[in-house]
């Protein structure tokens, strides 16, 4: 499946259906009088965030939505049926966007079953009995019925995760999220082996948490430079960051200054969450060199400094039981989770 993570659609509510032209004719009645009923309204246009779904590719193919117009009215006052709402289904973390300069936010859909009514379908025409009064009472006109409203909007896409993980290229954020997950993200002895977010659920000591893996981050990626930083959204909903450092950089304060440079310039929250920082790699070192490159990547970060290795295993644990501690206490247990079915974003 391939990963889409904005989409710019158009979207229409249906037209209300026209009232009816129509006179009352029946045996013994002298007078019939107008008896034309009222037009259906259109149906909405309603987003619904369901589960199952964690990518936009479906709007890549299919760009326009059209709700159904009301029926017209008919004669014996029978008004006409409404039209059926036009429900689109989008993947949870979904936001809807003004097509404008700005892409204002028009709705975000962050919990499964979130729905909202995003355009009102037209009401219906009225018919000529409607018009029925002392002075007019044989009445022919009608109403045609209210147009739907119309525009084009965007879909972005944020992930939801608990933990996010950062680095630059080859930092082993891969690695380790498919040492600690189901994930099976590409690894690769070369930069950009990640080309588009992955999700992974962690199950440890007895609850699950969610970790999102984005594309490494290179100098320059705030200005367009490697893949960017269009991808950082999906972390800003993620509670706490997990910056990899890999041990076998030149300079690994460096390293991770570029990518704190990079989240600052980003915004969003970004360079204000909690961070947990660890240097990567470490089975192709001794303590010596471990210890050494630690102080100097506590000293550029000014934050405690972890040792793992997501290749053997090395410190895994220690960095599991930290995220969870920044979680916080209201993940539910994996056994609790299994038995309400809760939701899984994969």
């Amino acid at each position: 499946m391939h990963f889409l993570d904005q989409a710019k659609i158009f979207i229409k509510s249906g037209d209300g259906g026209p009232g009816a032209v129509s006179f009352r004719r029946e045996k013994y009645i002298e007078y019939g009088g107008p008896d034309g009923g009222n037009g259906g309204k259109g149906g909405d246009i309603v987003f619904e965030a369901v589960a199952g779904l964690n990518t936009l590719i479906d709007f890549r193919y299919t760009q326009h939505f059209k709700a159904r117009r009301g029926t017209p009215g008919a004669g014996r006052d029978r008004t006409g049926a409404g039209g059926d709402d036009l429900v689109i289904k989008v993947p949870v973390g979904t936001q809807i966007l003004a097509d404008d300069d700005e892409r204002s936010l028009l709705a975000d859909l962050t919990k499964e079953g979130d729905r909202v009514a995003f355009l009102r379908g037209g009401d219906g025409g009225r018919g000529n009995a409607s018009y029925k009064s002392s002075t007019n009472r044989a009445p022919r006109q009608h109403g045609p019925g209210w147009p739907g409203e119309e525009m084009w909007v965007w879909l972005r896409l944020k992930l939801l995760a608990d933990a996010g993980l950062v680095g630059l290229p080859n930092a082993g954020k891969s690695t380790f999220i498919n040492a600690v997950t189901n994930a099976q993200a590409k690894v690769g002895a070369y930069a950009f082996t990640t080309t588009r977010p992955q999700l992974g659920v962690v199950t440890h000591k007895g609850q699950e948490f969610v970790v999102a893996d984005i594309p490494g981050l290179i100098e320059g990626a705030a200005d367009g430079a490697g893949v960017g930083d269009r991808f950082l959204g999906h972390i800003e909903r993620c509670r706490v960051l997990l910056h990899l450092v890999d041990a076998n950089d030149e300079d690994v304060g460096t390293s991770y200054r570029i990518v704190r440079d990079e989240l600052e310039a980003y915004g969003g929250g970004l360079s204000d969450k909690p961070v947990i920082v660890a240097l990567n790699k470490v089975d192709t070192l001794d303590e010596e060199l471990i210890a050494a490159l630690s102080a100097e990547l506590e000293s550029e970060s000014r934050l405690p400094v972890m040792a793992l290795s997501g290749a053997s295993g090395t410190g895994i644990d220690a960095v599991l039981d930290k995220l969870l501690e920044a979680i916080g206490p209201s993940r539910k247990s994996a056994a609790e989770a299994q038995e309400n079915g809760d939701w899984s974003p994969l």
